[in-house]
Order: structure tokens, then sequence, then C-alpha cells
């Protein structure tokens, strides 16, 4: 299946309404298309555990891949990742969540 992507809104100047969350789908997973200033909020919606949020890394290192970076969100909390370097997470940046707990948001600018 294909992953599911995260609309990315462009703060402006202007002012922008906040964007609607993706939900996690831990089955197919989340890709968002980065553009090197993409910063992600993942919201953990539940209360008893925290959840984790895995970023898939494209560089390699000595022709090794790098480990993916994992970012642990506590119970009922948010926590702001990124942004993304280009060279390193590519223009489509693999998201990965481990329960539909988690929210997703994409803002560039």
């Amino acid at each position: 299946m294909p992953r599911t992507a995260v609309p990315v809104t462009t703060i402006t100047r202007a002012g922008v309404a906040p964007p609607t969350e993706t939900n996690g789908d831990a089955t197919n997973q989340h890709v968002i298309s980065n553009n090197g200033k993409v910063v992600l909020l993942a919201r953990n919606a539940g209360s008893t555990v925290a959840r984790t949020v895995t970023l898939r890394v494209r560089s390699t290192v000595d022709g090794q891949p790098v480990t993916p970076r994992t970012v642990s969100v506590p119970q009922s909390a948010s926590r702001w990742i990124g942004p993304f370097p280009i060279d390193q997470y590519g223009t489509q940046l693999q998201v990965d969540v481990d329960n539909a707990e988690l929210k997703l948001t994409a803002l560039t600018f």
C-alpha cells in the first residue's frame, strides 16, 4: 500500500488557519513532501503511554544505511520535529508512527 500523505501547510506573513491534523496510520505509515524547511508537529492524543515517531533517513555513511531517527512523544503531549535537510531525508520524507493515537501536522515557510 502507498504511504498516507500528510499535507504541508505554508506559513505566510498574511497568516494561515491551523491545518487539520492527519491521523496516525500505523499500517500504511506516512509521507511528507519535503522542501528542507518542513517542520512536523506530532501530538500524542493518548493519555496512557508515550508513542514513537520514526523518521527514515535517506543518506548512507560509507555505503551503510543510517539508523532511522526516533522521537518519543509523551502521553497527552506534542513535539515539534525538524527541519529535515533534503540531502539526508530526501524530498519525500518517510514518517512512521507506532499507533493511531499520534496526530501529525506538517508546516513549512
